[in-house]
């Protein structure tokens, strides 16, 4: 079960990224007017990030229950990591910046969580196929 299970939750993950960065992002931009999007892409970013960070944080449990410490583990690892540090750190750094008008430092911060959100995308490819 935990087998099938490693490999399962990184596809939904994955899934959920790229609904999440060319489905929903790309229409509340297209669809609402900036003060609108603004709102809810930040209501809507802490569920993104603590919901792959939970489906992560259960398959790196997965890997560590059936002691497979295979590359897999470690990029599961790496992306539960980064889905913390974009949650918890980089998220109010870049809500910060934007609420201060540091246009420099927003747009640095956003450009790091665009990078690794393609880091992600890329060890989650890596593990399912």
């Amino acid at each position: 079960m935990f087998a099938e299970l490693i490999i399962f939750l990184p596809t939904i993950v994955l899934g959920i990224m790229l609904f999440f960065s060319f489905i929903v992002a790309p229409i509340t931009f297209k669809s609402l007017n900036e003060e609108n999007a603004r709102i809810f892409i930040r209501k809507i970013f802490p569920y993104y990030y603590n919901v792959n960070l939970t489906i992560c944080l259960i398959a790196t449990l997965c890997f560590v229950l059936i002691k497979n410490y295979s590359l897999n583990f470690y990029l599961i690892l790496s992306t539960t990591i980064l889905f913390g540090i974009s949650s918890f750190i980089l998220m109010p750094l870049i809500n910060k910046f934007r609420d201060n008008k540091e246009d420099t430092k927003f747009k640095y911060s956003h450009l790091i969580s665009v990078i690794i959100n393609f880091i992600q995308i890329v060890f989650l490819l890596l593990i399912i196929f």
